[in-house]
């Protein structure tokens, strides 16, 4: 059996023209929380959550419009011609004029937030959600005007508000601008609450900065998705200020419902059912819900 000794693997020469195959990207994701590796395909189909561990993903506007409907044809978007421009001409690494034009042609999306009528188990509503890829979902003057409009339309129309939020906080590129539209939406929750016509604000992950620090936290009824980060500054900000170890879990929804700052973390699965029994049980003596609902 010595000519097995002189058995060599042969050297196959690939061209320049030829590649290796490879699994295309996308198939596949990670689980963070227990590791698992998901069907990207299976992972839509039970919106965005892993089925080991519960561990809830983020989750794409055009996807939680879809979640939070009764169909396709129960949403009825407004304000999405409105576009932002540069105020202050901000100039960083990559000029705010560009980065706004690539985030829009990458997102589809003229801004971090959509607005518009939405319809859930009969019940008419406003609703608002963010886009965390446009910009870590960033509050500026359009976020700022259409969740001002989506008010003021609930507010004239008597319907119930509610908000999806998942985002980073005030944008930085437009500077005192950004932050004026945490007092301006801010007062049109106040007048909300003065008429009795429910806002329900929902936490997503991550609810941060001047979201956080204004129409985020004011709602009638404040849901939280499991897991989700919601604070003003991050916790590693605020170790590095009040030099201190933070205790477990701390900003994630569980610790503040725990300190009362929310009212109930839901699952992704149940938001919708939620959702619609709170619209119902706060504005059935005060809106505008069709005869039979």
């Amino acid at each position: 059996m010595a000519w097995f000794d002189d058995l060599k693997t042969p050297k196959i020469k690939v061209g320049p023209q030829e590649k290796a195959s490879r699994v295309p990207e996308g198939l596949w994701t990670k689980c963070p929380g227990c590791q698992g590796v998901l069907q990207s395909k299976v992972l839509k189909q039970n919106l965005y959550t892993c089925p080991e561990c519960g561990i809830h993903f983020k989750m794409g506007a055009a996807d939680r419009i879809a979640m939070l409907t009764d169909d396709e044809t129960a949403f009825e978007e407004y304000a999405e011609n409105l576009v932002s421009i540069d105020p202050l001409e901000f100039d960083d690494t990559k000029p705010y004029k560009q980065r706004l034009h690539s985030t829009a042609k990458a997102t589809g999306m003229n801004d971090a937030c959509v607005v518009g009528k939405a319809r859930l188990g009969g019940l008419p509503y406003h609703l608002c959600v963010f886009e965390f890829k446009f910009m870590g979902g960033s509050m500026g003057v359009v976020v700022g005007e259409k969740i001002s409009l989506m008010f003021e339309r609930a507010i004239k129309e008597r319907l119930p508000a509610v908000t999806v939020s998942a985002s980073g906080g005030a944008r930085m590129q437009e500077g005192i601008l950004s932050l004026m539209q945490m007092a301006k939406t801010s007062a049109l929750v106040s007048e909300m609450r003065a008429k009795s016509i429910p806002f329900i604000s929902v936490l997503a992950d991550p609810t941060t900065g001047g979201v956080a620090a204004s129409f985020a936290m004011l709602g009638d009824v404040i849901l939280a998705e499991p897991g989700a980060l919601v604070g003003f500054a991050g916790p590693r900000v605020i170790e590095q200020t009040i030099r201190q170890k933070l205790p477990p879990g701390f900003q994630r929804s569980e610790f503040i419902m725990k300190h009362g700052f929310a009212d109930r973390i839901v699952h992704r699965k149940d938001l919708a059912r939620e959702l619609g029994a709170w619209m119902w049980r706060l504005g059935r003596r005060v809106c505008n819900f069709p005869d039979g609902s």
